[in-house]
Order: C-alpha cells, then structure tokens, then sequence
C-alpha cells in the first residue's frame, strides 16, 4: 500500500539511503496535472527508484499521457536504476545534470491493469554527455511480489529517430507548453487517421517554406505523407500517427506558432461586451488627443509624436475607474441593452480602444502635399488653404486603404501564416492586465518565476521608464555609443567605419539605448530570430558594397559623406532646388543646366538599388513560395460574392477563424463601398481645385497598391518587415509626369501611402481577430475613429496656417521650422520636377544602379533554387531573400549601429530561451517588448514637455562628445579647391 508524506525533500546523504520513490496508479498526476514529490510518496519494496525526482504529467486514461522526470543534481556518478510503473530503465554512468530526462509514454489505462499485463512501452533517456549514450532495457514487471522481471518486452516499433526524446520532439520542436499539450491531446484523440491525412497535405502545401513553421514537423509530416505502409499498417507507426494526431490538433484547436499561443487565447466567450458606451468615449477621446498633439508638433523640430501604446496604457487605469465610479444606468434598443456602466472594463474593450487609437496617431499624408502648396516659399498655391479642399484630399487617401484592407482580409488577416508580430505585442499588455491566470515556470539559471504578467509589465515599464532619462538627456552618450571614434575623433577611416552619427556603424557595442533598435518599429523581442538575423546579414553584406563604392570614388561619391540621405549639388553642398526651378516651383531648363546636376552619397545610392532589387525580389518572392495560398485567397475572396458559397472548404481553419463565426461578417460590398467613394472624393479634390494634374494618377495609383498590397502584406504578417512603395511611387509617377512635382505627389500618396494604410488596418484587423472582437465592431470603430482624427488634424492644420506667424521659416514661435515639410519638397522638385530620366535615364548618374530589378529576380530565384535543389539544408530554409535586402535599406541614415544589437538579443530570446524555456518565453517575452516600449514613450513625452520643450539641456562631456571630430563634420575622401566642382561639366549635362 502507498501512502502520501508531507516531510521536505531529503539531502543528498539522505536520498541515497531513502528506500522508495514512485508515483502511485491512484496518484492525481496520471489523471491530470501536477508536481511530485510537493507530496512525499513512500512506496512498498516492489517500486524502486533511488533519487528524489520532479515530475509533471498530462492525460487522461484512455490517451497518451507523457511523463517527463527531471533527476536531481547530486554530484556524483554512479549507476541508476530506475522503475516507473512496470517499466525497467537502466541508466549507465555519468554525471547526472538536473536536466538530464526520462520519459515515459505508455496508456494510462494499460499502466494501471494488472501487474502481470505486458506493457508496449517507448521510454527514452537523453544523456548530458553525447559521448556517453545512454543505455536502455525494457523490461515487463513481474507478476508477484514486486520482483523484477530480466525478460525483454516485445520491440517496439519507433518512427523517432534514433537517440531521440519524444518528450523533447512534443515540447522543444512543437514548441508546446503543458497546458497546450493537454488540450492537443484531448482533441486528438478523436480524429481519425484520414482527417489527419488530408489535413497535413493542405498543411504541408501551405508551411513547407514556411520559416515560422519548424523544419523538423515538415519532414515528420514528409515522412507520414510518403510512407504507404503508415496508412496500410498503422499499429506499426504508433508513434508517428500520434505526433500528426498533436500536430493537427494544435493547427485546428490552437496556433501552430508557440508566439500566437503565447498572449492569444483560443478560447472566447461571445456574451463580452466590446463596443459600448466606455470604450467608444475612451477610444475617441484618445483618437481626438494624439491626432491634436501629433500634428501640432508635426512641424516642430524637434518633433514628438504620441504612439497607439501610450493610449493603450492609459486606457486601463481609466476603464477602471469607469467601472468602478459610474453607475450601471443605460436603456434597450433592438432588445440590447446598452449600459453606461455594463460590467468590469474587460480586454475586448481595451483591443477596440487600442485599435481607435491606432489608426487615429497618424496624420493624413496628405498634410505634406497641402503645406508644400500653401507655403509662399515652395509653390505657393493659396487654394491649398480651402477646407473642402483638404478634407477630400485627406479623407481619400485615409479610406482607400480601408477599403483594400478588408478585401484583403482572406490573404493578410484569416490565414494562420499570417502572424502579425507587432500585432503580438500590442495583445500582450492585454494579456498583462485582463488575466487572471499565474502560472509557476521554469527560467534559466535554475530560477523559478511566479511573478504574473501584470506585475512583470509594471516593473519592466518602470525601470525603463527610469534608464530611458540617461541615453535621452542626461548621457545621451549612451545611445550613440561610438566610443572608438572618441579615442582618436579626427581619424577620418575610423570614423567613417565605426562613427555612429555619420559612418557606417561597425561597432561590437555601439549603444545602451532600446531606443535606439526601435528605429523601424519593430524589436528583437517582437520579430523572428530569423528576421533580425536576415536583417543584419542584408546589412552587412551592403556595407562592404558601400564601403567599395566610396574609397574607389565611384560615381563621385567620395566628395560627399559616405552615409547621408542627403541630395548634393557638384559643389558638394546640399542642392538648393530653388536654383533649378521658376517662381511658379516647374522646371527650368537653362537655370538646371547653369547649376548641377544631383549627387548622391554612396550609401544612399545603393539604396536605391536595393529598392529597385526589393521590388522585384518581393513578387518574385511572393509567386514562387506563396502562390498556392495567394490562390486560395482568391478563390475565397470570388466565392465571398456567391450566395451559399462554402468559402472556407479547401482552406485549413485554426481555431480563430471558427471561433470568428459566431459574429456576423463585415460583408465584401462594405468595403468595395468604401474604396468606391474614397476613389470619388480624391477625384473630386484633384478635379475641383487647379492642381494641373489628371485623376489617371489616381487609378493608376490603386493599380500599382493592389500588384503589391497582398505580397508586401503577406511579407510583413510573417517576418515583420514592411516593404515601402515610396521609391518605386516616386521613380514611376517622376517618369510619368515629369516635370510636374505635385503631380507626382498625388501619385505617391494614391499609390505608396493606400498600400502602406492597406497593411497596417490589416494588422488591426489581425488585432480584432486575434482578440475576437466582432468584426462589425472594428469595422466600426476603425472608421469613426479615422473620421475624427481626419477632422481634428485639419483643424489643427488651419490653426497652424493663420495663427503661427512665419511658421515653416527659420524665425518660427515654438521651433516650428517644418523640417519634414522642407525635406518632402526637396524630394518633390528632384523626382517631380527635375524627375528620375535625368538621373536614371539613358546617360543619367546613376543608370547603373536600375540593375537592382533584375538582381531581386535573380537573388530569389538563386536560394528559391537551392531550397528546391537541398531540401535537407536547415539553413536554406532559415534565408528570406525579401528581409535580407531590407536589411540593404537601413542605410542613409541608419547604420550597422540599429541593426546588430538586435541579434545577440533575438538569439537569446528566441532561439534560447524559446527552445529551452517555452513556458517562461511564452508568459514574459512579449510583455517585456511592451513595457520597454511604453516605458520609452511616456519617458519620452515627460522629458519633451518638461525639459526639452524650455531648452533646458545638460551641457557637460557626455553631451557633446557624440558631435566632436569627424562625427559632427562627416569627413569626406576627396576635398575640392575654391571654385572647384566635380562630375560632368557646366554644358554636359542636361
């Protein structure tokens, strides 16, 4: 008979002398979950296990529970030998680790029969030491009195690998947590082997180039797809079908991805409210503020911009107060009630005012193209200064990419691959601060956490808050970290090399600043290991290129600085474009031809070869690894406007598309609706008002978003990184209407700015999805909230205009210079005005550099080959050609010094601790993201309002030493006399 104990655990003199350790058949821990020994169970002679152990379980009887035991560190060496019900594991010698494991996967109906009943069994031991394999003997337990059987059990049959831990390949290569195996399994053991067969063709057609997706279950579901005999003998692949049965469970009754199961509950309950009273006043209260306070400062320099997190954060504290201060008073329509007060402030209410503000902290676009035509110093077009005017202007561009969003939803929002990781951290304060659950996990170093999310997020958000004052204001050092360059601050090689400020950035440790791995708002914490490493390997690799270019002079790059995004006349000045246009701002032949042409610094003229290469390299990318779900997408999307049309039937459904159709669709036509008139209010805006520009730039702006929308969309929801359209927009619309800037302006904005809008609403829609909110609702809100802002960003914008006098000028109030504003004409009156032809075209600077098209082809297709060619090169896989040529485009400003801290820190975080650490990545990693990023926003915003906007400023070394030498002067290769110029002559160049 067992009995239970309540001693502590022994020492280690005393476990060595201890009789008996084991887990009872009436214990909890094989009928559910729990920990052994927090009970001390004291066994009878005929169970013997010799150490103390940890031990967790899942299952139920009837399934396949797994048994995983954890060996206590004792120092020492000896031979174990181990029992766990009926099982007889011999472990040779070696020195136990407190990670070494045992596993046992048997039926937990079978392991509490009869002590007589053979027991097909798989146990596996994983040494610490490769050297020394560990040994295995199975064994059946003996009939009477706990004597120990040496007869052999009958072989089993083992689709693992050899040497491998079932265990291991569930949690370590599924990537699953206790509690979703417990869930998987539930469900997998009702499926039959058929459904998971065609299940897994549909899975491996959509996941085989999948990055995200673990190479290891791709060639498992290989290896089940292709063996017949699977199919015809399945009693032999017990083992295998098991691990499909866990896999397919995980697809339909959870993520596949371990970062959605992370902060993403595949559970909901539909009776939550999300919009009512308190959450539309709080969203459009927020919507309101940061549209204010972003385009009051947006002309100011330096400008602060207030981000969606900031509304998120305060939001809570406010939703709490609602609910605990105002009464629960409201009135019934169409047999809802709608409450000023209608319960607990929950997360789905929190999502939607999340989402308000979300599309609301942007200010129109079109801003810029309404300032450069009203300043009497750009073109200086006073029409510009009509409301209506500005409202259809804005508004257009605003609901256009709306409408392309929600047609879009069934590539970029329904399927599972598409993961959305920024929209992952911006669940995981929600996660934080809505949830009740605490589970106890496992950390490195031996640590256990049971600190709750909420808590976490708090302390991490402080200790932010309160670091972020020392790389911002007091040691501002810290963030632009070029310490080499301070050794010797005139040396032009090093600092061009290693300077922060002004050089290419190839530091080891180049800043202190979180900030500072922000720059295109993403994080290590929020993107894939093999995201940022695409990043830096793209980055470095042009670094050499750029490096090349300028000490060999090309293209008169050695006249300039190596690393600016600058544009320079041949005098290396910056180019005054007032020098090569008239009084109306058009093009002036005989003043360009007396002036100069543009120059580019070498950094910045490799840019725009990876531009032309990343476009390229996009479709290309998008045709060969994502053409069979880009054509489901179609199907459904065409089947979306059939009456009874089954939409979904040949698509794989995770869990929350089915919990999604419990609340009425936005229907298709909403959203054709939508593009229709935000099409006709751009064209009204054009037509109406003497902006000498066809509405063809806006038909053929929306021609040029839906080629790129779904691929772009598709790229960024897998890896987050954003293709831009701005440099394609501008080289197109300059081409076309060359010579007319605002023209082209239009273009850029109906063609760059709808597809950039497209992508980010899908992400919200990602939000509400992944937060089940009904899709009416976001619909909803998403477009009030736009309509709001729209408003209130033009009211501001009239206020700018009348009451600050000489706003735009260098003798501005309140610092409001307009530096955006000066550097979006330049680049209108250089791709507009004076337009690429003359710099691309045939005999132009740069034509060379358009070899970038076919290069993106040709980069794609070469690894597209070898995947093809080398199945089996794990690394192969691991390449996405698209986000290494974006690491080709942080150049000019940025550098090196944003892009390799990220990787240390990715590779900690998602290949470490994710693979070592599931539980504890999956509770704190994303939170930590989150609460650094709040932590530097409200930082940020204090030491704006407090400090900075009354000059006050700590004048001391740490301060200054960042702009000294060669890094606050951009130190050129070649230097030019008085009166000197470089590049063709003065009658050469037209």
């Amino acid at each position: 008979m067992i009995t239970h104990a309540t001693s502590p655990l022994p020492s280690e003199e005393e476990a060595l002398s201890i009789p008996a350790y084991a887990v009872p058949a009436s214990s909890p821990i094989l009928g559910g979950k729990g920990s052994f020994p927090e009970d001390r169970l004291v066994a009878t002679p005929t169970v013997t296990i010799v150490l103390p152990v940890r031990c967790q379980a899942v299952g139920t009887p009837g399934s396949h529970p797994s048994i995983s035991i954890w060996m206590a560190s004792l120092g020492r060496s000896p031979s174990w030998h181990w029992i766990l019900k009926g099982l007889d594991v011999l472990v040779p010698s070696f020195p136990v680790s407190s990670r070494s494991s045992v596993t046992g996967i048997f039926p937990a109906q079978k392991s509490t029969g009869p002590a007589d009943q053979p027991l097909r069994t798989l146990l596996k031991v994983k040494s610490p030491d490769p050297a020394q394999p560990c040994q295995i003997r199975e064994q059946r337990p003996a009939a009477q009195g706990g004597v120990v059987s040496n007869e052999k059990a009958e072989p089993f049959v083992d689709a693992h690998p050899e040497g491998t831990d079932y265990n291991e390949h569930v949690e370590m290569e599924l990537n699953v947590t206790e509690d979703d195996l417990l869930e998987a399994k539930e469900l997998a053991s009702q499926m039959s082997l058929e459904e998971v067969r065609e299940m897994m063709f549909n899975v491996h057609k959509i996941h085989e180039k999948d990055p995200n997706f673990p190479l290891a279950i791709i060639e498992k579901i290989e290896a089940f797809l292709q063996n017949d005999d699977v199919f015809e003998n399945p009693e032999k692949h017990e083992t295998l079908i098991q691990e499909m049965k866990l896999e397919a469970a995980l697809i339909t009754g959870n993520s596949p991805y371990s970062e959605v199961r992370a902060v993403v509950d595949n559970h909901d309950d539909p009776t939550m409210p999300s919009s009512t009273i308190r959450a539309w006043v709080i969203g459009l209260l927020f919507s309101a503020l940061l549209a204010f306070v972003n385009q009051l400062f947006s002309v100011r320099y330096p400008s602060i911009t207030i981000l969606a997190n900031v509304a998120q954060l305060l939001a809570y504290p406010l939703g709490k107060l609602w609910e605990k201060a105002l009464p629960d008073v409201g009135f019934t329509v169409f047999g809802s009630r709608i409450s000023l007060n209608p319960g607990p402030f929950n997360r789905k209410e929190h999502m939607l005012i999340t989402i308000m503000a979300n599309v609301a902290y942007n200010i129109p676009y079109t801003n810029y193209i309404i300032w450069t035509q009203w300043l009497p110093q750009f073109f200086n077009m006073p029409y510009a200064a009509n409301f209506g005017y500005q409202l259809l202007i804005s508004l257009s561009t605003n609901f256009i990419g709306y409408g392309l969003a929600g047609l879009c939803r069934r590539f970029l929002v329904y399927p599972s691959y598409c993961v959305w990781p920024a929209s992952l951290v911006t669940i995981a304060p929600n996660a934080a601060f809505h949830s009740d659950k605490n589970s106890t996990v496992d950390g490195p170093f031996r640590s256990v956490w049971n600190l709750s999310r909420q808590k976490f997020f708090y302390i991490a958000f402080a200790a932010m808050f309160v670091w972020f004052w020392f790389p911002n204001y007091i040691f501002t050092a810290l963030s632009t970290f070029s310490w080499m360059t301070w050794i010797a601050p005139n040396n032009r090689n090093l600092a061009t090399i290693t300077g922060f400020n002004s050089g290419l950035g190839f530091n080891p440790w180049p800043t202190f600043d979180w900030n500072i791995l922000l720059f295109d708002n993403t994080d290590p914490l929020m993107v894939p290991f093999f995201s940022t490493f695409n990043k830096f390997l793209g980055t470095l690799i042009s670094g050499f290129v750029i490096i090349a270019v300028w000490y060999t002079n090309t293209y008169n790059t050695g006249y300039l600085p190596i690393n600016s995004n600058k544009v320079y006349d041949h005098f290396g000045k910056l180019y005054n474009v007032s020098r090569a246009v008239n009084e109306h701002g058009l093009f002036d032949k005989e003043a360009y031809e007396a002036y100069s042409p543009p120059f580019l610094g070498a950094a910045n003229t490799m840019i725009y070869m990876f531009f032309f290469a990343i476009y390229t390299a996009t479709i290309t990318y998008a045709i060969l690894y994502h053409r069979h779900e880009i054509a489901l997408g179609f199907k459904a999307l065409i089947g979306s406007f059939r009456k009874n049309s089954d939409i979904e039937k040949d698509q794989v459904l995770d869990v929350h598309n089915r919990l999604m159709k419990v609340y009425p669709e936005v229907p298709e036509w909403w959203y054709l609706l939508t593009l229709i008139v935000a099409i006709a209010l751009g064209c009204a805006g054009i037509a109406a008002w003497p902006t000498y520009t066809t509405v063809g730039v806006v038909f053929y702006g929306i021609i040029l978003c839906l080629i790129f929308v779904v691929p772009v969309g598709i790229i960024k929801a897998m890896t987050g990184i954003e293709v831009t359209l701005n440099v394609l927009a501008e080289f197109i619309g300059g081409s076309w209407v060359e010579g007319n800037a605002l023209a082209m302006n239009y273009f850029k904005s109906f063609g760059y700015v709808t597809c950039a809008h497209a992508v980010w609403f899908s992400n919200d829609l990602k939000l509400a999805h992944y937060v089940k909110i009904p899709p009416r609702h976001t619909f909803w809100a998403q477009m009030v909230a736009t309509l709001v802002s729209t408003l209130v960003c033009l009211g501001v914008l009239k206020f700018q205009m009348t009451s600050i006098p000489g706003i735009c000028t260098a003798d501005a109030k309140f610092k409001m210079t307009c530096p955006g504003i000066n550097t979006f004409f330049t680049a209108s009156v250089l791709w507009g005005t004076v337009g690429p032809k003359k710099i691309w075209g045939a005999g132009g600077q740069y034509t060379e550099t358009l070899l970038g098209f076919p290069l993106g082809v040709a980069v794609v297709l070469i690894f597209w080959g070898l995947g093809k060619a080398f199945p089996r090169w794990k690394w192969i896989r691991q390449i996405h050609p698209v986000a290494m040529m974006y690491g080709a485009l942080v150049w000019a400003p940025y550098n090196m010094s944003f892009v390799w801290p990220s990787v240390p820190i990715a590779y900690f975080s998602w290949v470490y601790l994710k693979s070592r650490f599931l539980g504890f990545w999956s509770k704190y990693n994303f939170v930590l993201s989150a609460a650094f990023s709040c932590g530097i926003a409200i930082s940020g915003i204090i030491m704006f309002f407090g400090l900075q906007w009354q000059d006050i400023e700590v004048d001391w070394w740490g301060n200054s030493v960042v702009s000294e030498g060669c890094e606050g002067l951009a130190c050129r290769l070649k230097t030019l006399a008085d009166g000197e110029y470089f590049g063709p002559r003065i009658g050469d160049f037209h």
